[in-house]
């Protein structure tokens, strides 16, 4: 194997090996409020601020309704941005079904990777 060769492969596992652990919500906060006017469906509206030292690309949020044990009973996923700049905001919006018992509700990041900006297909 060449050594251009090695060291692609080895980048190639190092980035493997990030977007593995850019799976939860470290580096990100997350500010909401629920909009129940909809009898049908609760409206999620909100802001995710990209803390990390790294662009943040292809980021999505799952928004969820809690009853009161804090048991998710109904969940709702929304794209937020292709990207977001390190230090920088996006705001999205998610829609969860209204369901009998939801006392609250919560809003994380779910998915993302990191990159540099935004990227071609």
């Amino acid at each position: 194997m060449s050594w251009p060769r090695v060291v692609g492969v080895g980048v190639g596992v190092a980035l493997l090996m990030l977007a593995a652990v850019a799976s939860a919500q470290d580096g990100f906060r997350v500010t909401h409020t629920a909009d129940r006017s909809n009898p049908g469906q609760t409206r999620i509206n909100g802001t995710v601020f990209n803390d990390n030292r790294l662009d943040a690309v292809d980021v999505y949020v799952t928004a969820e309704a809690l009853d009161a044990s804090g048991k998710t009973v109904a969940r709702g996923i929304a794209f937020v941005s292709p990207s977001i700049a390190s230090g920088r905001s996006a705001s999205f919006s998610a829609t969860v079904p209204t369901m009998p018992g939801a006392t609250s509700y919560r809003a994380r990041v779910s998915s993302f990777r990191f990159g540099a900006g935004l990227q071609s297909p």
